[in-house]
C-alpha cells in the first residue's frame, strides 16, 4: 500500500577488474544492449567513467555508483589504482534506492 519502491535485482554482473586486468574493451568505446542497463560500482579507489554521445564524463567513486543507460557508448579512463564491477540491469539499476540510511 505504501509507494515504496525494491530496487531493481541484477540478473548478472562482470568478473572484478583492477587497474592491470581492466580489458582493452571495457577501455575503448563500447555499449549495453538495447534494454540492458548498466551499473559501474567502484569496490576500491575511482575510475572516469566518459560518455561519448552526448559527451560527459563523471568520476564514479565506492560512495557513488554510476548507471549506464541501454545503448549509450562510453569507456572507462583510470585515474589510479582501483577494483570494479559492472552489473546489469533489465531496468533502471538505482530506482527506489535509499541513500538516507546510515
Amino acid at each position: 500500500m505504501s509507494g515504496t519502491s525494491k530496487p531493481a535485482a541484477p540478473y548478472g554482473a562482470s568478473p572484478i577488474f583492477d587497474e592491470i586486468s581492466l580489458p582493452d574493451k571495457l577501455r575503448n568505446e563500447h555499449s549495453t544492449k538495447d534494454g540492458t542497463w548498466g551499473l559501474l560500482r567502484v569496490l576500491e579507489g575511482e575510475v572516469e567513467l566518459v560518455f561519448i554521445d552526448p559527451p560527459s564524463q563523471r568520476l564514479v567513486t565506492v560512495d557513488d555508483p554510476a548507471p549506464i543507460p541501454p545503448q549509450s557508448p562510453h569507456f572507462v579512463k583510470l585515474t589510479g589504482p582501483m577494483k570494479m564491477q559492472v552489473e546489469f540491469y533489465r531496468e533502471y539499476p538505482l530506482a527506489g534506492e535509499d541513500k538516507a540510511d546510515g
